[in-house]
């Protein structure tokens, strides 16, 4: 063990217990479907939402797939308005509700927070498996939405279009969601208990890895937050099953009320799926750069700030829905504030790899690839505050370029390195590390390729959710949809080389990239209880080297030839 991890946050075993031999890991636990589908194991729990996932995810795109091979044509080639209506809706609501909001605190936020705080399992095991049938049942309502014949309103579900004039499956879609909800509170209620209750020996809150720290204060927006979309998500059933004058204006409902509650919820949700990748991302810079995190105590403030400040800005997403001037002039400010504590992360991100002995594996190349496309989503983020450039470009493709830049580009970039960074941990194997790299940098050039054009094409005016479009805008369209075929590859890549290291890959070390943390302090893959003994923390996380010391030079634990033959 290298100098600086003996100085990290440590398990301590009783040596009674270390006596009686290793247990086997927790996926040994019992290899019968009834096993898995009965498990209360956090870890084995882990699995199962990240097999579910990525099922949504390759569902939602293959829908985008479609959306682009027919904007790859002036005219309606591929297929017919009606069609292309169901399609951008299939893919946002499955991509939004079913992926992105579930996707790394369902996975890795399930299977490494107790690891992290030193904790045998989650506070409510029971209720952690309930969550996910409430996760599954929920997509599955939406699947059946879609062989009930589509939807066609948007993933937004915004009013007039979600009322009873449209006459696709919208009830079993919204109740989809509505279940999916429940799973949300659920998992945020048990992740708020696990880290007040369960917290080992010495693990101070100031001593919590960032990570712990970032499905903290998303677990607090799941609890505050959802309630509000499930409530409004049962106005609009109730509004469809009983004609109740709510939303729909033709009735003496407000429109602008649902999109009002709407938002509330639902910028809070884009911190949901941001929150968790930048919690991720610290641990990989931090790892891969073999320095302490820069500020550490100003990054726990800023997710902190950004959890806060996020329910406050909900109204800029209608500033052309009609408000008072004030109340625009007000939602601006706050949204140019909210970029505040998000710029000191980008800052402190950037401070921790200067000087530091950076390692380019695969983690830390989507890593960086985060970096810039949070970055450029974020920046065209404040195009978006500013009353008078949100007004021209709104309901155009600068506005879809820049949610995929934050939610896709930077979301997944984190969701991939915090794969590959616990893969091994995972699953006790070392993938293939040369085409891990490969899909790292493929993935950034794809998605450039995609959305970049997008910027350029809604600022001279292209609308969204057409699939007919004149001339001057095709060029545009063609290089993003290339890129999109490009990013597809890049997608399916890390499916086919981690599965193949499942079966083939060279085992991992308990500590493979030499990193500091307790996840590191256990086997690979963990034992069912997590650790060999009982745990306490000795130091502050992230002691990669001494104050006032340059970084350690060493490397990670990647496997040679021979012990991979």
């Amino acid at each position: 063990m290298s100098p600086h991890i003996a100085q990290s946050p440590t398990a301590l075993a009783d040596p009674d217990e270390l006596a009686l031999g290793l247990p086997e890991s927790y996926l040994a636990a019992g290899h019968t479907l009834g096993s898995w589908l009965t498990t209360t194991d956090h870890k084995r729990i882990a699995i199962l939402y990240g097999l579910s996932i990525t099922l949504f995810f390759f569902l939602g795109g293959a829908a985008a797939t479609a959306v682009r091979l027919e904007l790859f044509t002036l005219e309606a080639d591929f297929v017919g308005s009606d069609t292309y209506n169901k399609l951008f809706t299939l893919h946002g609501v499955i991509m939004v509700w079913f992926f992105l909001i579930p996707s790394i605190p369902t996975t890795f936020g399930n299977f490494l927070l107790p690891l992290m705080i030193g904790a045998r399992d989650l506070a409510f095991p029971k209720l952690n498996l309930v969550s996910w049938y409430l996760n599954l049942g929920g997509g599955l309502l939406a699947a059946v939405a879609v062989l009930a014949g589509g939807i066609d309103t948007g993933w937004t579900f915004y009013f007039p279009y979600a009322t009873v004039f449209s006459d696709t499956a919208v009830s079993v879609a919204v109740l989809g969601v509505f279940v999916a909800g429940f799973s949300t509170i659920a998992t945020g209620v048990n992740f708020i208990a696990t880290v007040h209750l369960l917290r080992a020996p010495g693990m101070t809150w100031f001593r919590l890895p960032l990570f712990v720290w970032a499905m903290y204060t998303t677990s607090l927006i799941f609890v505050l937050a959802t309630p509000v979309l499930a409530l409004t998500l049962l106005l609009v059933l109730a509004e469809r099953a009983f004609g109740l004058p709510i939303f729909d204006p033709a009735r003496g409902g407000d429109p602008i009320l649902f999109q009002h509650l709407f938002w509330f919820y639902s910028h809070p949700a884009v911190y949901i799926m941001i929150l968790p990748a930048m919690g991720v991302i610290s641990e990989v810079i931090t790892c891969f750069s073999r320095r302490v995190v820069f500020g550490y105590t100003f990054m726990v403030y800023a997710l902190v700030a950004i959890a806060v400040i996020g329910f406050f800005t909900w109204g800029h997403h209608m500033f052309t829905s009609g408000m008072s001037p004030y109340a625009a002039l007000l939602f601006s400010f706050l949204s140019f504030i909210v970029a505040v504590p998000s710029a000191i992360k980008v800052f402190n991100w950037t401070a921790t790899l200067y000087r530091g002995q950076i390692g380019f594996e695969s983690p830390m190349l989507y890593a960086l690839g985060f970096l810039g496309l949070f970055t450029v989503g974020g920046l065209t983020g404040l195009f978006l505050a500013s009353i008078p450039i949100d007004v021209h470009v709104q309901d155009t493709y600068f506005v879809v370029a820049h949610f995929h830049y934050i939610m896709v580009g930077a979301s997944v970039s984190a969701y991939f390195a915090g794969l590959h960074l616990w893969w091994p941990k995972i699953t006790g194997r070392m993938y293939p590390e040369t085409w891990a790299k490969f899909a790292a940098i493929l993935m950034f050039f794809g998605f450039n390729l995609t959305f970049f054009p997008q910027f350029i094409a809604g600022y001279l005016g292209m609308p969204r959710r057409y699939h007919v479009y004149p001339p001057e805008f095709q060029v545009w369209n063609v290089l993003s949809s290339s890129g999109a075929a490009v990013l597809a590859v890049a997608y399916l890549m890390p499916l086919g080389y981690l599965t193949w290291s499942v079966f083939f890959g060279a085992r991992a070390r308990n500590d493979p990239w030499n990193a500091t943390g307790l996840e590191w302090r256990t086997t690979s893959p963990p034992p069912r209880d997590n650790f060999l003994g009982r745990v306490a923390v000795l130091g502050p996380p992230y002691d990669y080297h001494p104050a006032g010391s340059p970084p350690t030079q060493d490397q990670p634990h990647l496997p040679t030839q021979e012990s991979q033959a």
